[in-house]
């Protein structure tokens, strides 16, 4: 059965991150299934979010609120939304 994932990043320690969870929330994404990472867009380990892809299944569908969250530049979002929609057979909804 497909599951309902939400991603969640912010750029500094400082920001926060209620504004998505809220967003993410009113669009069913239960709370254990929402992954979030705070870290500066310098150091883009995102930890979280190579769990999150590790567990997307074809079918799932993932919530991020801004595709910008995928990546620093372009590059890197359009090789992260092809990992997404090709490798992994996901639904995004943005």
């Amino acid at each position: 059965m497909a599951e309902i994932y939400g991603y969640v990043r912010v750029s500094s320690i400082d920001q926060n991150e209620e504004r998505q969870i809220v967003e993410l929330s009113k669009r069913n994404v239960l709370p254990k299934n929402i992954y979030i990472d705070k870290q500066s867009g310098k150091s883009f380990e995102r930890q979280q979010y190579k769990k999150l892809v590790r567990k997307l299944k074809k079918g799932d569908l993932l919530y991020i609120l801004s595709i910008d969250r995928l990546g620093r530049n372009y590059l890197e979002i359009q090789e992260q939304w092809r990992i997404l929609t090709k490798e992994k057979g996901l639904i995004y909804v943005s």
